[in-house]
C-alpha cells in the first residue's frame, strides 16, 4: 500500500457488525478481525481513534417503544458502546499494540474519562484510542459522536464502516439498479436522505467541512485500503 492520504482519522463501527452472523452480543473471530485490520491500518502511519455503536447489545430507540423513556433508553445503549470498546481494546492489545478506552461518562474503575488531551496525549503516544460513551447526551447517535470528536481531536476525515460499499441511490440488496456514488458533497447526502448516516452527523460534517467516506468492512484489510486510497467506497465531502 502507498502513502495514507489522511495523517489523523475517526473510524465508526457498527455495534451490529461486532456480533458476527448472531443476532446479539460479541463475536470474538469478528472482533479480533476488527483488530488486526486496525492495527495493520495504523503501521501506514495514521494515527486512529475508533467509535464503536452498541446495537449489538441494546437499542435504546427500540426499547423506548417498550415503556423506557428515550433518554434512559439511550444512556443504557451508550453504556453498551463501552463494553464493546473494551472487547475491542483486549483484542488489540492482546496483539502487542497499545490502546486506551476513553469514555464520554466518568467511570475511573472501568475506563479513562474522555478529555481532548488525553485524546490526543495518546494518539501522539501511539496508541489506538476507543471513544466510548457516545456523546454522553441522548438524543445523539454515535453517527454524531464520529463527527464530533473528529472535530474536537483534529482529524482530519471519518470513515464510516458499513455492510456495502459506499452510498447508493437505493438500498443495493432490494434494487438491484441502485446507483453507487463515488462522491457526493455534504448537502447532496442530506438532501437525498440516504439512510447511511444520520442528518445531524452529516450536517456537523458540512459546518466543519469534514470528509466522511462511507465503505464495507466485511474484506479485511478494507480499512487500509481505503487509508492507502485504494479502496472501494464513497467519498462525502464539500
Amino acid at each position: 500500500m502507498g502513502e495514507p492520504i489522511y495523517r489523523r482519522v475517526v473510524i465508526k463501527l457498527s455495534g451490529e457488525y461486532f456480533a458476527g452472523d448472531q443476532s446479539f452480543g460479541i463475536d470474538q473471530p469478528t472482533i479480533d478481525r476488527i483488530a488486526g485490520d486496525l492495527i495493520a491500518a495504523q503501521k501506514l502511519g495514521v494515527e486512529i481513534a475508533v467509535v464503536v455503536g452498541g446495537g449489538n447489545i441494546f437499542r435504546g430507540v427500540e426499547v423506548s417503544s417498550r415503556g423506557v423513556s428515550r433518554p434512559t433508553g439511550d444512556t443504557m445503549g451508550m453504556l453498551a458502546t463501552v463494553m464493546n470498546c473494551l472487547a475491542l481494546e483486549a483484542a488489540i492489545e492482546r496483539r502487542a499494540v497499545a490502546a486506551r478506552t476513553l469514555s464520554a461518562f466518568v467511570m475511573p474503575q472501568v475506563c479513562e474519562l474522555f478529555t481532548r488531551g488525553a485524546a490526543h496525549r495518546y494518539l501522539a503516544e501511539g496508541k489506538i484510542v476507543l471513544l466510548a460513551g457516545g456523546t454522553g447526551n441522548p438524543f445523539f447517535t454515535t453517527d454524531t459522536t464520529a463527527v464530533l470528536r473528529a472535530g474536537e481531536i483534529g482529524a482530519q476525515a471519518v470513515l464510516k464502516a458499513t455492510n456495502v460499499d459506499g452510498v447508493y441511490s437505493a438500498d443495493p440488496k432490494k434494487d438491484p439498479s441502485a446507483q453507487r456514488f463515488e462522491r457526493l458533497s455534504h448537502s447532496q447526502a442530506l438532501e437525498g436522505g440516504y439512510k447511511v448516516m444520520d442528518a445531524t452527523a452529516f450536517a456537523l460534517a458540512r459546518e466543519t467541512s469534514l470528509p466522511i467516506i462511507v465503505f464495507s468492512i466485511a474484506e479485511a484489510g478494507s480499512i487500509g485500503a481505503i487509508l492507502s486510497g485504494t479502496g472501494r467506497g464513497t467519498v462525502v465531502a464539500g
